[in-house]
């Protein structure tokens, strides 16, 4: 009775702390995301103090692309009423919201693709569009890589990349999150002249003197499945599945 007492009790004190705190659970998911897609951009780093909330909302506006046709959809009352509902990793889940990958299409390894996706449009200090920061994610060792990658206004060159949620091997293929290894991604270029996708993570060292070094980071040390993981969802999410209709309908755009 004793014990039967202190389970119910406990599970009381538990449900009700989850329940009593959920709210601050979603505010500071919510502000972890704004600090990731300003870490990609560049606009802040670990443990520098910056007001998160004040920058995102001054630098930062998301729009919503649908991935089929590349078209901006964040305005479409009937696809979305309230746009900041949107949520995407369920969307991915949602067979109604998204689209089953077959093998040949899945390089990523996500076997579902949402049909809508966020990207996040930066402005610099005197409020001109900077960058392009996409969600992206595939799959590593052992989990799921879940990341922003930040393009300059090319299209092409990368401003910055961002692992925020994993569950790669400590060392190994968490290295993703190792400062060093992300600065490498920085002025590389994500396409080729004929815009197809040509970013990777190679094995070994970049060769500096290679014609394809612009295109190239060094691998992970003892993690070559994680960075062929990083490689196939760079590839994916740069291709015609991922966000690549979308930015050709911007470079279209531009060029009229």
């Amino acid at each position: 009775m004793v014990s039967a007492a202190l389970c119910v009790a406990c599970s009381i004190l538990v449900s009700g702390a989850a329940v009593g705190l959920r709210s601050k659970q979603e505010l500071n998911k919510e502000n972890e995301r704004k600090k990731n897609i300003l870490s990609a951009a560049g606009l802040v780093k670990p443990g520098d103090g910056a007001d998160v909330n004040k920058i995102y909302d001054e630098r930062v506006k998301g729009i919503i692309v649908d991935l089929n046709t590349g078209e901006v959809v964040t305005d479409d009352k009937a696809l979305f009423p309230d746009p900041q509902e949107y949520d995407q990793k369920a969307a991915a889940d949602n067979p109604k919201m998204s689209m089953k990958l077959d093998s040949a299409q899945d390089l990523a390894g996500i076997k579902r693709r949402e049909n809508y996706s966020w990207v996040y449009l930066i402005n610099d200090e005197n409020g001109k569009l900077s960058q392009y920061v996409l969600p992206i994610r595939g799959k590593g060792l052992w989990s799921t890589l879940w990341g922003f990658l930040a393009l300059e206004t090319d299209l092409s060159t990368v401003a910055g990349l961002t692992f925020y949620e994993h569950g790669e091997t400590p060392g190994l293929g968490g290295e993703v999150d190792n400062p060093k290894w992300k600065a490498q991604w920085i002025g590389k270029e994500a396409y080729a002249k004929d815009f197809q996708p040509d970013l990777e993570v190679i094995k070994g060292t970049v060769n500096p003197e290679s014609p394809n070094a612009i295109h190239e980071v060094d691998g992970l040390s003892g993690a070559t499945i994680t960075s062929r993981g990083v490689s196939h969802l760079l590839e994916f999410w740069l291709g015609d599945l991922g966000f690549k209709p979308y930015l050709e309908r911007v470079r279209e755009k531009e060029e009229k």
